[in-house]
């Protein structure tokens, strides 16, 4: 086996001849599980970042935010086309109008090839995705869906705020559209299972997601699971654990999804727990070495058809 699992650079890179990079972007959004709406207060390991931690402050235009990551990413990695990501929160929870203004704006940058929109699956509205797929033969538009979870009771005890349904219905009527769909997924959270991360790479595969992004759990500081944490009401899942679940995980995982990465990175000093206090590209190194010496690679145990 030449690859031990299907790099999402590398489907980039052969799709477009050459490196393109994401560029992040932060708009003052919230979600629905946070503001009230679902009554829910928020997913337990969800901070006031949103999800991501090293982003440009949300004040800026989405048009400065690109440029200025595009300066500094493409200097540095000699990248010259580039996606456009709205990462943090919820970023289909606005009025259609706004959202269509967001992706209007985007369209003033050059260079941009894609659009990766990261949302809930049950926060898309048919119309959403019928403006997105009328782009989609000038731009790579992907629909980033949070599932972290296959395990209803898992999604309940995160207070996530959908069930495994929504996800699928979301997926569903994405691809019946044309658009690319890329899962989330923390492979070690303390209330699943290792048969968990296999029925969740069985499910994708089945419904012919595009990418895939594994997260591994860290605690925010100041969150509810932080506290949980901190009073000893779960037992983290160990190092050897993940890297095993991960490594099964893409034993059954469709050969054809791409993988945007294997674990989480989050500063150091903004978590109480984050990758066993080891660097994130140690423990990704212990993946693929325990793969290959399992004899393990990417879509060896896959069985299903794509739906």
């Amino acid at each position: 086996m030449d690859r031990l699992y299907y790099k999402y650079s590398d489907f980039l890179k052969d799709k477009f001849s050459e490196k393109v990079y994401k560029l992040p972007i932060s708009l003052p959004l919230t979600c629905p599980n946070r503001d009230g709406s679902l009554g829910r207060g928020g997913c337990i390991y969800c901070s006031e970042a949103g999800g991501s931690h090293e982003n440009l402050e949300a004040s800026l235009s989405i048009k400065d935010q690109l440029e200025k990551n595009k300066a500094y990413i493409g200097s540095r990695y000699g990248a010259k086309k580039f996606i456009a990501y709205f990462q943090s929160f919820t970023n289909t929870y606005l009025p259609l109008e706004d959202f269509i203004n967001n992706i209007e704006e985007v369209r003033q940058v050059d260079d941009i090839v894609g659009i990766s929109i990261s949302t809930r699956p049950d926060c898309i509205g048919d119309e959403y995705l019928d403006y997105l797929a009328a782009l989609k033969d000038d731009y790579l538009i992907s629909l980033e869906y949070g599932l972290q979870s296959v395990n209803n009771r898992t999604l309940d005890k995160i207070n996530r705020g959908h069930k495994l349904s929504d996800y699928i219905d979301g997926v569903l009527r994405t691809k019946k559209r044309g658009l690319r769909v890329c899962t989330h997924l923390i492979l070690n959270l303390p209330w699943d299972s290792v048969d968990d991360a296999i029925e969740a790479a069985n499910l994708v595969s089945i419904l012919g997601v595009d990418e895939i992004k594994l997260h591994s759990l860290y605690i925010a500081q100041g969150t509810k699971m932080a506290k949980m944490y901190e009073q000893g009401q779960f037992v983290l899942r160990s190092k050897e654990d993940y890297v095993e679940t991960v490594a099964k995980f893409l034993a059954y995982l469709d050969k054809d999804i791409a993988v945007q990465r294997l674990l989480s990175r989050v500063p150091a000093e903004e978590s109480v727990f984050s990758n066993w206090g080891i660097s994130w590209w140690k423990i990704q190194d212990e993946i693929l070495a325990y793969m290959e010496k399992q004899g393990l690679y990417q879509g060896i145990y896959s069985k299903f058809k794509k739906f």
